[in-house]
């Protein structure tokens, strides 16, 4: 029950968050601009809270954190009095309106950018992604590399961490020619150049893992049986089961990994079994049944309601850069510019085929996304929120009817013609956009169902 309140409480706040800093950005360049904004609102339905500033602007905060609008003065909507009529959106300048469209994915931009600045300036951790294992007759076997290489380039970008080397592999995805990988030993800084010939790679894959895909394995530290958090109201809970135990044999047979133990568990639905644990250097005997749960094959599992405690990374793999002030901020930046092209490159390759359209996440992942980031810690939900705050701006700007992009193009239409587009073309091309989108949204929600 806490989980799922979690998971409610940051999603709302994370979209509140996104959505206020962009109808700001509108509002804040309307009013710049001289236009008289009626209505600020953040999220959608019945209002929660309201309250008028002394220029007659109405705020509220809705029900339904899903998105947001600011309603200006417009002759179009309603009779505007005399007096106001110099205040309208409608008989402000083309460049006005513009910029007041493009202020919203703006301010969601300089959001990113904010964000992305104070990870930055806390340093970014992350693990250098040394290879564990080759798969024979993959296409890293064929390029000649070997388990213990570290890559530390990937088409002459370099990939201190996991992170970087997905990025950067993910940008190839879909695409044919040649991929230049770097590579070294740690304790050596001989560096060996690779080789990759692409053909459609990845293309049509639903869940894209750039480095598995290549037939690497990265190093990670063995997952011992050493538990983390047990679940409230759980059979670990009722068996008596804390966090730190160590699981060392259940019904008999030692246990020396997580994933024996895992194995084990989901073997054995509704039937008792005998644990032996290690607690602060005492052995512990102990009874447990685990749950009968179903997967999505509506086959039958064990499920005891425990999680595994992560081990620590040797120093050695470990990768940590520290930034001042101004150079934070250029990083920031860069960033931001590197987010915002690889989201662009993503919605080509999806619209032409390259990139499956199975990727595309809804509200329901967006939840679970936050509520999990938060669990790995503030800066990792800031991260997420940088992304999405990225993601919004982009899309916001792509030139379809009914977002700030199609908006931009209407006026730019009748800044450069000096006559605004039809009326009824308008209509024609706001009923086809907002179909588009109500379309997109579904199979997105569509996809975070098949996800659950």
């Amino acid at each position: 029950m806490l989980d799922i309140l979690q998971t409610i409480l940051v999603t709302i706040a994370t979209l509140a968050i996104l959505v206020a800093v962009h109808e700001y950005g509108h509002f804040w360049m309307a009013r710049r601009c001289g236009v008289k904004v009626l209505r600020f609102s953040v999220g959608f339905g019945r209002p929660l809270l309201t309250w008028t500033d002394r220029r007659g602007t109405e705020f509220v905060v809705a029900g339904i954190p899903l998105g947001g609008y600011v309603k200006m003065l417009d002759e179009r909507e309603a009779p505007v009095p005399a007096e106001l009529q110099s205040q309208a959106f409608n008989r402000a300048t083309p460049k006005s309106r513009i910029a007041i469209a493009a202020a919203g994915p703006l301010a969601n931009i300089v959001l990113a950018i904010f964000v992305y600045w104070l990870i930055f300036l806390n340093g970014v951790t992350g693990v250098a992604p040394i290879v564990a294992e080759v798969e024979a007759g993959s296409l890293a076997a064929r390029a000649g590399i070997v388990a213990g290489q570290e890559f530390i380039a990937v088409d002459g970008t370099a990939t201190p961490t996991w992170e970087t080397l997905q990025m950067q592999l993910l940008e190839r995805i879909g695409e044919d020619g040649d991929i230049h990988l770097s590579l070294k030993y740690p304790d050596s800084d001989l560096v060996y150049e690779s080789t990759v010939a692409l053909s459609g790679w990845m293309q049509g894959v639903e869940e894209p893992n750039p480095v598995r895909e290549l037939g690497v394995t990265l190093y990670t530290p063995a997952l011992l049986p050493t538990l983390d958090k047990i679940m409230p109201d759980s059979p670990a809970e009722r068996a008596g089961l804390q966090s730190g135990d160590v699981v060392l044999a259940i019904d008999g047979k030692d246990v020396a990994s997580w994933s024996e133990w895992v194995e084990y568990v989901r073997g054995i639905p509704e039937q008792s079994a005998t644990l032996l644990v290690d607690r602060n250097g005492q052995q512990r005997q102990l009874q447990i049944t685990p749950e009968r749960k179903l997967d999505e094959s509506a086959n039958a599992y064990g499920y005891v309601g425990v999680s595994v405690a992560m081990p620590e990374w040797p120093k050695e793999m470990q990768r940590k850069v520290e930034y001042g002030l101004l150079g934070a901020a250029v990083a920031a930046v860069d960033k931001t510019w590197q987010m915002s092209a690889f989201t662009l490159t993503s919605i080509k390759k999806m619209l032409t085929g390259l990139l499956s359209p199975k990727n595309l996440s809804g509200p329901i992942t967006i939840a679970k996304v936050a509520s999990s980031s938060v669990q790995y810690g503030f800066f990792s939900w800031l991260t997420f929120l940088a992304l999405l705050s990225v993601s919004l701006a982009v899309l916001n700007l792509l030139p379809i009817p009914v977002l700030d992009g199609g908006h931009i193009v209407y006026t730019l239409f009748e800044w450069l013609t000096g006559k605004p587009v039809a009326e009824q073309v308008q209509i024609w091309a706001n009923q086809l956009g907002l179909v588009l989108v109500v379309f997109v949204m579904v199979f997105a929600l569509y996809n975070d169902v098949l996800r659950l």
